[in-house]
């Protein structure tokens, strides 16, 4: 069992987002769902799902139905260190569908749900160690490791 893990407020999008996640990572998978009772208080029909556990890449994570109180923003992100320009193309397709296509810079994209994302080279502090090569990533959106090698 983890001792820490990321437990993620949804307006009630829960179960889509888990769904979402768990599609695009390839070990991953729901491993629970709770719902609502008639005891519990909530915004959300007796029997809708409250809860949803699931994991990625051996990461624990809950989502909640919790209502419109919360809003996610970037000062929290998930980094997803990639070992190739296809797995960051890969990642960067799948988790910015139906993002906020504003929100994309230096690596950084937003999903659909308002989640920030990092999809990063896993050794991107050999690629970007000088002022030169920083500029350059400054001005990209999606990281691209070639470039970043040129520079």
């Amino acid at each position: 069992m983890q001792k820490i893990s990321t437990f993620l407020w949804f307006d009630t999008k829960a179960e889509e987002a888990a769904e979402f996640y768990t599609s695009i990572f390839k070990n991953s998978k729901i491993t629970s769902k709770t719902l609502y009772q008639a005891d519990t208080p909530s915004h959300l029909p007796v029997g809708s799902v409250m809860t949803v556990s699931f994991e990625l890449e051996g990461q624990e994570f809950t989502a909640l139905n919790g209502g419109l109180v919360f809003k996610f923003n970037e000062s929290i992100s998930f980094v997803v260190k990639c070992k190739t320009q296809e797995e960051i193309d890969y990642y960067w397709e799948k988790l910015g569908e139906g993002g906020d296509e504003n929100a994309k810079q230096c690596g950084w994209l937003k999903d659909k749900f308002g989640v920030s994302w990092q999809i990063i080279p896993e050794n991107i502090g050999d690629l970007v160690n000088d002022e030169k090569s920083t500029e350059v990533m400054l001005k990209m959106k999606k990281i691209i490791i070639k470039d970043l090698e040129n520079a």
